[in-house]
Formats: structure tokens, C-alpha cells, sequence
């Protein structure tokens, strides 16, 4: 037999097993993609929504929707506070190329070095998200967008603007770079102002950009506008007057705070030092305090009046009594109380007029009860304002139970307790209203309130009219006089304390001042700082500052004049 046939032989035998194998192998490939296209039948027909879901969380987002922030506004609608919108520029660094010259452009679009830009990217290489600027114009923005770099998306936001930039700064606060309050009112007010943010589902690709938007979840509710009780006129100018007046003085700073006499509302609040919250560069913390408010002080002789009140309701000094102030200085308890000089016998009026403290301490210590201290709580000098201003200074009024003879007669004229210029305003709407103390408020009111009873009407008319006398020609209180209007007020000249006790040649410098006296319309308290060009008394450095602020808010306003004899 050949080799060949043998060959054939073994071909023919081996036939049936190779087309067995055969068979098997092309069973299994049918069941395989029978296996497969009913999977995905199945999925396509019957089970769809699983490939859905897939899809939609590789490609569907839900992104937030800002809310906007409510502004604030002047008692007239004038606004202080106001957000506009802002583009914020965020990237996937894991899709930043890698290309330099794509880098450059980015870093000079975006206004950054090129080596900072790539540092950043390095630090954050390992994430999927990081800054590349927080909020920009809305045509700057666009600018790095149109370069089409890949990985860089926008997120749309919110950025505060104030109008009135340093004048109110310290009343209105400031928000931070997530719009969130965090000084002033815009803190006080963080939930009220803030709204809540809304959601959208929105089609994005692979790489996170926006391919479509689909609908709204949630619609975003803008926050509340809140409207102050400030007049931004007033404000404006005596903020100027303000400022001018520790820049003259060479003054550490100065606080005003003007009420309305009928509402207690405040119509102007100003601050020195102050900044700008448009621009926070090189921000000294210490300004961003609203001294106004926060910041507590002995009052010295601007507090007579007050304690005058009281003294007067006891019914132990009748209108003719004279108190016999010679020599001009006494010592009670090892301490010495002095008068600027020897005034004699002075009336009760005297007293206020030439502000003595010998006059005052004398008249305290003739009666047993603390009727001075329990005028001064009545009056609410040892509690917060209540106007909702964080921070508020509580003030304080020594205890009744420890007092020397000395204590007792420094609480008359002015030494001793401590208050804010707020507080210190909101008392004397008492002298104004005939005995009414009204709250004060920094919101804009739709009707007085209603004022709590503190001095009987007839003692606080007699006050005020002592108040009157204080401020006239040849006075020390001269320089608050206003043309054309009746003026009521008291100079206050106090030491300023240290760590050691008193500071030699350290005051502040205060005037209290009511206008027009025949039909009150403004309380006003100012404050100037450590005056240090020479002039340091309350009738030479604060009193002006009245006189200028008043008859400019009294005209600003429509008073009608109450005096236009001569004041000069």
C-alpha cells in the first residue's frame, strides 16, 4: 500500500470526529449570541431603564440655582447694599491639557503667573475640582471661556456691592466671597437677607460641560430687602463733618449717632476710622467695629442732665436753691473732685451751665437713696439697646451695695458707669418727650412706637429747658449753636482710663444736643477720640461738629426755624 493511501485512509477516518467538533464549537458561538441579543432585547425592550440610569448618571446633573440676596436700603429706598452677578471659574484638573501653550493663555486670561496657575493644577491633580478665579465680571469671564480650553467650566453667583462705601461700612457690615454675612446688619441679618438657592437637572457632558438644560427642581427664593431707618442724606453729611472733624483734631476717631427725637429711629450713624468694603485690601480689623453701637465709655458731663432729672424729682431742691460750690474743689474718701475753676454760689441751672462737679456731688450726697444710679437703669443704661445689632454694649451701672461717698457723687457727673453712644442717645429721647423714653431702632418705622415713662413731663420740660440755657452765647456750649434754631445740649470733657488707671492729658470729648427745643426733632450724641491738636474739651472740639450736623439735617429735613434772633 502506498503512502498516499494511507494518508487518505486516515483523512476519512478522522472525518466524523472533526465534524463533531465542529458542530459543538458552532453550537456554542449560537447559544453565545443568542445569549447576547436577548440581553440586549431584554435591556433595549423589556429592561431599559437600567442602560437610562447609567446614561443619566454619567451625563444628567442636578446643579444649584443661587438665590438672590435682599438688598438693603435707606428709609427712602436708597440703596446700601445691592449683588449683582458674578462668574466664578472652576476646572476638572484631571482634564486641564497638558499643553504649555494652552496653560499660558489661560494664566494671562485668568490674570494669574503661568507658574502659580501650574502649581495650583499640581496641588490639586489628584481631585476633580478646584478654583481658577472666584467672581469675575460676567465679560471677563466669557473671555476664558471663549478659549475653549478644555476642563474649564463657570458657575454663575452673586457678588455684595455698597453704594455708599465707607459712610455706613460699619452699620451695614460686609458679606464673605460665598456671599454669607459676616459683620453688621448683613450678619444680623444672614437669614432674612440670604433666600434659599434652587436646583435644576441640567445634561452635561463627559467632561462637565452644559450640553442642555432640562428643568427646574426648585425654583430659588431671593431673600428679603430690608429697609433701614437711616437717611442716607444725613448720613452722607455727617459722616463728612465727622471726618472732618478728627482729621482737624488729630483724633484716634469719633462716633455721631443721630435719633429721631419722635420715633427713635436712627437717621445717621457714623464711625471714624472706616474702610471700604468694596475693596478690603490691607483691612485693619479694629475698623470693621461700629463704635457707635459696641464700644462703651464713661460719659463724664454729658450725663448731668440725667442725673439732674432724678435729683429733681426727689422735691428736696426747689427752683431758687443755690449750692455753694467754693472753693471750686472738695475731698470725699482721700479723693479730690475739682470745678475748672471756683464758680460760688451757683443755681441749679448754674450748675448745668458751668458743669460742676462740685455742684452735682454736693446735691448727690444730700439724699440717702440712689436715686441718680436708678435713674440711669430707668433710662436703660445698663442693658442693650435691643436693636438686634450684633455685639451690642450692655453698658453698666455700679451695684448699689458698694458705694463710697466718692463712688456716689463720680456717678452725678459722669464717672463710674459706662455707655454706649447709642444708649446715650436713646436716654435723652426722655428729656425730648417729655419723660417718654422711646426704643431706639435701626429698621425704619411705620408708626412711633410707644414710649415708657421714665420722668415725671414736667421735670423732664424743666430739664430741657435748663439744657437750653447750657447753649447760648457766652457759654462754654456756644460753638453747638445753630442759626435760626433753639438749641438744647451738654458738653461732656472726660479722662480716658489705661492700664494704670487714668491717662495724664487723654480724653474724649462729647456733646449731647436736642433741636429745635420748641419742638424736638433730633437727639444727637457725638464723640470725638483723643483729640490731640490742642483744643480737647466737648465745647471747643464736639460742639461744633453738632452745630454743623444739625443745622444741615434740620434744613436737609424741612424744621421750620424756632429762633432767628441773634445766636451769634
Amino acid at each position: 500500500m502506498s503512502v498516499t493511501s494511507r494518508r487518505g485512509k486516515a483523512r476519512h477516518a478522522a472525518s466524523p470526529m472533526g465534524q463533531i467538533r465542529y458542530r459543538v464549537m458552532l453550537g456554542l458561538v449560537l447559544i453565545g449570541l443568542a445569549l447576547l441579543v436577548g440581553r440586549v432585547v431584554d435591556l433595549q425592550v423589556f429592561d431599559h431603564t437600567f442602560l437610562q440610569g447609567q446614561g443619566d448618571a454619567r451625563t444628567l446633573r442636578v446643579d444649584p440655582i443661587p438665590a438672590h440676596r435682599g438688598m438693603i436700603t435707606d428709609r427712602h429706598g436708597e440703596p446700601l447694599a445691592i449683588s449683582t452677578p458674578v462668574v466664578t471659574l472652576w476646572a476638572n484638573p484631571q482634564d486641564l491639557p497638558d499643553d504649555r501653550i494652552q496653560r499660558l493663555r489661560l494664566a494671562q486670561a485668568l490674570g494669574q503667573s503661568p507658574d502659580a496657575l501650574n502649581a495650583r493644577i499640581e496641588r490639586y491633580a489628584d481631585r476633580e475640582f478646584m478654583y481658577l478665579r472666584r467672581r469675575m465680571t460676567p465679560i471677563d469671564a466669557q473671555e476664558v471661556l471663549d478659549l475653549r480650553i478644555p476642563g474649564v467650566h463657570k458657575r454663575s453667583e452673586y457678588k455684595r456691592y455698597y453704594p455708599a462705601s465707607e459712610v455706613v461700612a460699619q452699620l451695614i457690615g460686609v458679606t464673605n466671597i460665598d456671599d454669607q454675612g459676616q459683620e453688621g446688619l448683613e450678619l444680623a441679618y444672614q437669614s432674612y437677607l440670604s433666600g434659599e438657592p434652587g436646583r435644576r437637572r441640567v445634561l452635561k457632558d463627559r467632561r462637565g460641560r452644559l450640553v442642555r438644560d432640562l428643568e427646574v427642581l426648585q425654583e430659588a427664593q431671593p431673600g428679603g430687602d430690608l429697609t433701614l431707618s437711616i437717611d442716607q442724606r444725613l448720613q452722607y453729611m455727617a459722616y463728612r463733618e465727622l471726618k472732618s472733624a478728627v482729621d482737624e483734631n488729630d483724633a484716634d476717631g469719633g462716633v455721631l449717632v443721630m435719633l429721631d427725637a419722635d420715633t427713635g429711629e436712627v437717621l445717621a450713624m457714623a464711625n471714624q476710622p472706616s474702610y471700604n468694603p468694596n475693596n478690603r485690601a490691607g483691612l485693619d480689623p479694629g475698623s470693621l467695629r461700629n463704635q457707635a453701637i459696641v464700644d462703651a465709655f464713661e460719659p463724664g458731663s454729658v450725663i448731668k442732665p440725667l442725673a439732674m432729672s432724678a435729683l429733681l424729682e426727689t422735691g428736696r431742691f426747689p427752683p431758687d436753691t443755690m449750692i455753694d460750690t467754693s472753693p471750686g474743689w472738695m475731698v470725699i474718701d482721700g479723693y479730690t473732685i475739682k470745678d475748672v475753676v471756683n464758680y460760688g454760689e451757683l443755681s441749679l441751672s448754674g450748675i448745668l451751665e458751668k458743669s460742676s462737679n462740685i455742684g452735682m456731688s454736693k446735691l448727690t450726697l444730700e439724699l440717702d437713696d440712689p436715686v441718680v444710679p436708678e435713674r440711669y437703669r430707668a433710662l436703660g443704661l445698663d442693658q442693650p439697646p435691643g436693636t438686634g445689632f450684633p455685639g451690642e454694649a450692655s453698658g453698666s451701672v455700679p451695684s448699689p451695695q458698694v458705694w463710697s461717698s466718692s463712688q456716689w457723687a463720680a456717678l452725678s457727673y459722669g464717672y463710674g458707669l459706662s455707655v454706649s453712644a447709642l444708649q446715650l442717645a436713646g436716654a435723652f429721647t426722655a428729656i425730648a418727650n417729655h419723660g417718654e423714653r422711646l426704643p431706639s431702632s435701626l429698621l425704619r418705622l411705620d408708626e412711633a412706637p410707644v414710649g415708657r415713662p421714665v420722668i415725671e413731663p414736667d421735670v423732664a420740660d424743666r430739664v430741657l429747658g435748663m439744657m437750653d440755657r447750657v447753649v447760648e452765647p457766652g457759654t462754654g456750649a456756644r460753638r453747638g449753636l445753630v442759626p435760626g434754631y433753639s438749641v438744647a445740649g451738654k458738653t461732656g470733657t472726660v479722662r480716658k482710663t489705661g492700664g494704670t488707671g487714668y491717662q495724664e492729658s487723654v480724653y474724649r470729648s462729647l456733646f449731647v444736643g436736642i433741636a429745635p427745643v420748641s419742638d424736638p426733632r433730633l437727639v444727637t450724641v457725638v464723640m470725638v477720640d483723643h483729640p490731640r491738636a490742642g483744643a480737647f474739651y466737648g465745647g471747643a472740639v464736639a460742639a461744633p461738629v453738632f452745630s454743623r450736623v444739625a443745622g444741615k439735617a434740620l434744613r436737609i429735613l424741612d424744621v421750620p426755624p424756632d429762633n432767628l434772633g441773634d445766636d451769634t
